[in-house]
């Protein structure tokens, strides 16, 4: 119950997307709850870009496991998901409603948000994940980089980038102690979670080739969340090629989901609720929406947990411990390029914008108000100015 709840209150704030999301995770589980200390975030936080699927709800869901198990895992994805989820649904059915002057006021003062939240957050991971000059200049280049060439794989290369550029750099670097994470299952449960998942991509489309209705829906939607690298925005045009292209929703109804999903906090991949429920005939409502819901967040979690007996032994090696070194700070880099574009791109037209996203850092670090603080203080200024 006590990591459901945190996790709900997060799936009611957390707007931005996933870089807004890390930092308000390593904000929470670090610094407030010391759930977990800054070199085990670094290195869950690293995993979790390095795989497919949603990024910041794969975070969440290892960070319920370490908390709590299985049923923490659960219901840390429950809390942060389902918030999302339902004001999607309801969110774009009321979206012809929504379409004056105040309403667009209001949406610009929650990107104004996910700006301030970003901006000083970052500060804090450069502080932790990139102390000295050598993690700093990996951080720079991973910048670099993600502006100069602005594809979505472009985060792979730098991560890997990274990887190399700490393992033969970051010679300050020490491994932690081996068995750093305590976890409740060992490689062999591990090796299944990934059976499981390799089973499922294999076998879906077979189970779609030869029946259709919910098997073929859920087989789209697996096949989104198992190659959305990059997470996020990364994952809408995957999702509109598998439900617009073969006619199970309209290019407009699709568009109206995009626009909600802007709106709401929570994980990007909780639009496939709301595609789920636009599913033609008995696929769709509530049964669709649950479909396509477990389908797209299943195969990142099964990676994730899969994967982390793993990398936690690995972490414990000297030259590993180097490359997660070297890949923190190239994600770093990753996220204060995102902080420049898409966030400072497409929130700041003004500057006055300026002026809220300041006052916004000014509340979080003066006075340690909560995420939910600095989305009324925004959206508030936001609307007031849009009179004027």
């Amino acid at each position: 119950m006590e990591i459901f709840l945190v996790f709900l209150r997060l799936g009611l704030t957390c707007f931005g997307g996933p870089v807004a999301h890390f930092v308000i995770f390593r904000r929470e589980f670090v610094q407030r709850r010391n759930w977990l200390d800054d070199r085990q975030f670094g290195q869950l936080l690293t995993l979790a870009q390095a795989l497919p699927g949603p990024g910041s709800s794969q975070l969440g869901f290892v960070i319920g496991l370490l908390r709590g198990g299985w049923p923490g895992a659960l219901a840390a994805f429950a809390g942060f998901t389902l918030p999302s989820a339902l004001l999607l649904l309801g969110f774009a059915a009321a979206l012809p409603l929504l379409s004056g002057p105040a309403s667009h006021a209001a949406l610009h003062g929650l990107k104004i948000v996910a700006l301030s939240v970003v901006a000083f957050g970052l500060v804090g991971m450069i502080r932790s994940l990139c102390p000295d000059t050598t993690r700093r200049a990996i951080a720079a280049t991973g910048i670099v980089l993600a502006l100069s060439i602005g594809h979505a794989w472009v985060q792979l290369l730098v991560v890997a980038l990274g990887a190399t550029a700490g393992a033969v750099l970051c010679r300050s670097v020490r491994p932690g102690p081996s068995g750093a994470f305590t976890l409740r299952y060992g490689r062999r449960t591990a090796g299944m979670l990934l059976l499981v998942f390799l089973l499922l991509l294999i076998g879906l489309p077979a189970g779609a080739a030869l029946s259709d209705g919910p098997i073929r829906y859920a087989d789209a939607f697996f096949r989104t969340g198992a190659l959305a690298f990059g997470g996020g925005h990364v994952v809408l045009p995957l999702l509109q090629d598998a439900v617009v292209k073969p006619g199970w929703i309209t290019a407009a109804d699709f568009l109206a989901g995009y626009g909600a999903a802007q709106a709401v906090p929570g994980p990007m991949f909780a639009l496939s609720a709301y595609l789920g429920a636009r599913l033609p005939g008995t696929g769709g409502g509530i049964a669709g929406a649950s479909i396509a819901l477990v389908a797209t967040f299943l195969p990142g979690f099964l990676l994730i947990a899969g994967a982390l007996p793993f990398w936690r032994d690995l972490a414990a090696h000297p030259v590993a411990a180097r490359a997660i070194a070297g890949t923190s700070a190239a994600v770093v880099g990753l996220l204060a390029a995102a902080l420049y574009d898409p966030l400072w791109v497409s929130t700041v037209h003004a500057p006055a914008d300026v002026v809220i996203a300041a006052a916004g850092c000014l509340v979080l670090a003066r006075w340690r108000a909560s995420a939910l603080a600095v989305v009324l203080l925004c959206v508030a200024a936001s609307l007031a100015i849009s009179r004027f």
